[in-house]
């Protein structure tokens, strides 16, 4: 960066004409860049470094424990898109289901499954789309 700084939000000119003409916020990607900044700038990069290694342990959790071999690119378009509040609370109700046998602990495809519903559930309410965009369609 021409002005050295790690990020824009360390500018004090940010959001600053140049940023606005890349046409920042248009598509789910960039919007989860404009928040990450824009949460850098009221938190700090300390406080959001801490949150982004949370996230990383959250999809280290769900490939390693819910992950029938198809899951990687939803949970990971999860864990990038939602607020990691929402896949702990993903989690916490696929875990009641299993305390309450309502699905086979040992049935890694069921669990990944419902997993995969409880978080798109979530995302929905949270008006988040957890959908993978093709290029060209």
């Amino acid at each position: 960066m021409k002005k050295g700084f790690t990020t824009c939000a360390e500018c004090q000119e940010y959001p600053c004409e140049r940023y606005s003409r890349r046409g920042w916020g248009a598509d789910q990607w960039s919007q989860t860049a404009v928040q990450n900044l824009e949460r850098i700038k009221g938190t700090g990069m300390k406080d959001w470094l801490k949150e982004q290694r949370k996230r990383r342990l959250l999809l280290e959790n769900l490939l390693t424990n819910y992950n029938e071999g198809r899951s990687m690119s939803f949970y990971c378009l999860a864990v990038a898109l939602m607020p990691s509040g929402l896949i702990d609370k993903a989690i916490s109700e696929l875990k009641e289901k299993l305390a309450i046998n309502q699905i086979d602990n040992s049935d890694i495809k069921a669990k990944a499954t419902t997993l995969r519903g409880i978080i798109q559930g979530l995302a929905r309410e949270a008006g988040i789309e957890l959908k993978l965009r093709k290029k060209g369609g």
